[in-house]
């Protein structure tokens, strides 16, 4: 994957598939301590201690239509390029929180890619899902949560041309 977008947008798919209705997505780019760190949290299903054993490896995965899951060792390894590490925390039936640390400066850091792109994607294919995604940077912090939006869009769903419109509207906050 070329940035880290896709990352997240894999990994928000593994959440979704694995039942949760409530996912967090959050970056905080400190350049201060040269740190970029990205996490992402879920309320689903969640992995017991052997699937968590195993979920790093390439060729191991729980999707039917292919046999091998690359998304999370494919993280692993572009935060390892970059003095980083990727850290799994999850337990059954309470929801999974995966996080990736890379050394900000460092040259084999993967590109952030268009996150605001992204999470409108995640928001339009995961409408019924609340997603609250935060981002950090040198004191701004900015945060969209899909259930206040929902309040101030009554009824209309978050798919609709008026919920679209909406989104985008407040990503236009978002300060890389």
């Amino acid at each position: 994957m070329e940035d880290l977008s896709l990352h997240i947008l894999d990994i928000v798919e593994n959440s979704v598939a694995a039942k949760a209705d409530k996912i967090k997505i959050c970056i905080t780019e400190d350049i201060k301590n040269d740190l970029l760190s990205v996490e992402i949290s879920d309320n689903g299903i969640g992995m017991d201690e052997e699937t968590k054993k195993q979920v790093l490896d390439p060729f191991y995965t729980t999707k039917t239509v292919r046999q091998f899951g690359l998304g999370l060792p494919l993280l692993s390894e572009a935060a390892k390029a970059a003095n980083g590490l990727l850290s799994i925390q999850s337990k059954k039936g309470e929801g999974t929180r995966i996080k990736a640390n890379f050394q900000h400066s460092h040259i084999d850091r993967r590109p952030l890619g268009d996150i605001a792109q992204t999470i409108l994607t995640i928001v339009i294919g995961n409408s019924e899902i609340d997603l609250i995604f935060v981002f950090k940077k040198n004191g701004f912090k900015y945060i969209l949560d899909t259930r206040k939006i929902k309040v101030q869009l009554w009824e209309t769903p978050l798919n609709s041309p008026a919920g679209i419109r909406k989104i985008r509207e407040d990503l236009k906050k978002l300060h890389f």
